[in-house]
């Protein structure tokens, strides 16, 4: 049975789109080597950055993911001041090049006729940045930082913000992305969704079974392009 296009596919950022190993590479320097504390690092940001939203409070991601570095650093006996730590994520998060299949991947999903529109926790200079980097601004019809609603993902207001910005339903609307706990919150807010497992990335096992679950994006859009 073809399945029906979603109007609008919404598109995560980091990792899904962009690949984190100069980022790790970035952190473990600042780390005194131990890249291998790059997991603790960026679950520890994400940690914060919902208890930030769960308190109604708000900073910009990248400021958090400082912090976030200090307290990592400080568990593991490094000392890292608040300036090296700022300076860190600051160029980590904005040199992160483009998965190889990614482009391609895209410019087949326009072809088809799909709005494209990029969805990040990350801050809307910082997304803005990052695309023109690496030349991904003319894929997309719409960058959406949570900076606008100052609430970040996996929150279900976040989710049915993005689609009322696009002017669209939650049901109308595909979340891509390479994280478990993104894929879930937003099929938990009424979004079909598609999960990359990225290596080290999975589903998480209490959410609903996201749509299509392939290695990489290029066969997410073969799928996608088959739908009417």
């Amino acid at each position: 049975m073809t399945k029906v296009k979603p109007k609008v596919l919404f598109f995560d950022v980091n990792e899904t789109l962009l690949d984190l190993a100069i980022m790790k590479k970035q952190v473990g320097d600042a780390l005194n080597g131990k890249e291998d504390l790059l997991a603790l690092w960026f679950t520890t940001m994400l940690q914060y950055s919902l208890v930030m939203s769960a308190s109604k409070q708000y900073k910009p991601f990248g400021q958090i993911g400082a912090a976030a570095l200090q307290m990592v650093a400080a568990n593991n006996g490094i000392a890292l001041t608040q300036e090296k730590a700022r300076e860190t994520v600051v160029k980590s998060m904005q040199n992160l090049p483009v998965h190889p299949e990614v482009k391609e991947a895209l410019a087949a999903l326009k072809n088809k006729g799909y709005k494209l529109v990029a969805l990040t926790n990350s801050s809307e200079e910082s997304l803005q940045n990052k695309f023109e980097n690496v030349g991904l601004t003319s894929y997309f019809d719409a960058l959406l930082s949570i900076e606008s609603v100052q609430k970040f993902k996996p929150f279900t207001d976040t989710y049915h913000w993005a689609a009322s910005s696009m002017q669209v339903k939650p049901e109308e609307c595909m979340l891509i992305a390479a994280h478990g706990w993104d894929v879930a919150g937003a099929l938990w807010a009424g979004f079909r969704a598609a999960f990359v497992s990225r290596p080290g990335q999975q589903v998480f096992p209490l959410a609903a079974q996201s749509e299509i679950n392939e290695s990489d994006l290029k066969k997410v859009a073969d799928i996608l392009i088959t739908y009417k």
